[in-house]
């Protein structure tokens, strides 16, 4: 048995709090190298997510090849090309949008699920996408770890996985979820990309949270009325 629980100390639950507070999706790098040393803790603080019935389903894949990673972003364009298409009249306006910063981040990995997830039964048998909620964890954990060091990720969805695993020589069952763009950024954005692009524009707490049942009305509707 370890000691009683404790508190974090409140500079420690601060300092988490703000982490959770300004990570951002980052689109904008600065060109310089990451320190080897982060990197590896960026990867063991992913590695430490939790999983369900501890099957750690997340499998990293660092690019190191630049004419790869220039395939990889070739994969990338085709599917913005794709997206944009089926925006239809909001296609300029995603076309003007920076989805992806692979021509100056330091580092590129592709995060991906494992092969023969059948296997793991536990808390998967009504629940099969927990293996994917877990991947997000561990996704999660490297971003929270980055921006503590100061350091940018982004997540880049827009690709074909089976094109983007063939390309990787990666097994049948295995699946591409994610490629993230980390490095040195000059500046975190102060409010997330998109919102200050005038994309979108995230709800409020309180209109995604309600109590015992579904809720009835969507408050962030009413409160814009």
């Amino acid at each position: 048995m370890t000691e009683k629980a404790m508190p974090f100390s409140e500079a420690e639950r601060d300092a988490v709090y703000r982490a959770i507070r300004e990570r951002r999706d980052m689109r904008h790098f600065s060109g310089e190298p990451l320190d080897p040393e982060i990197l590896k803790r960026l990867l063991q603080a992913a590695h430490q997510a939790p999983s369900v019935g501890l099957m750690q389903p997340w499998r990293f894949i660092r690019i190191t090849d630049r004419l790869l990673r220039q395939r990889i972003r070739g994969l990338v364009e085709q599917e913005r090309q794709a997206t944009a298409d089926a925006l239809n009249e909001r296609e300029a306006e995603f076309l003007r949008l920076k989805v992806e910063g692979m021509d100056r981040c330091a580092e590129v990995l592709v995060v991906a699920l494992m092969d023969q997830r059948e296997k793991h039964i536990f808390g998967r048998r009504t629940l099969p996408e927990m293996d994917l909620a877990s991947v997000s964890c561990a996704i999660q954990n490297l971003w929270l770890a980055a921006r503590a060091e100061g350091v940018g990720v982004g997540w880049v969805s827009l690709f074909d996985p089976e094109a983007l695993g063939d390309l990787l020589q990666m097994p049948a069952g295995s699946k591409a979820i994610a490629v993230l763009c980390i490095g040195p950024v000059d500046t975190f954005y102060e409010r997330p990309m998109l919102e200050q692009e005038g994309w979108a524009e995230a709800q409020p707490l309180e209109a995604l949270l309600a109590e015992n049942h579904w809720p009835e009305t969507d408050v962030y509707k009413e409160e814009r009325r």
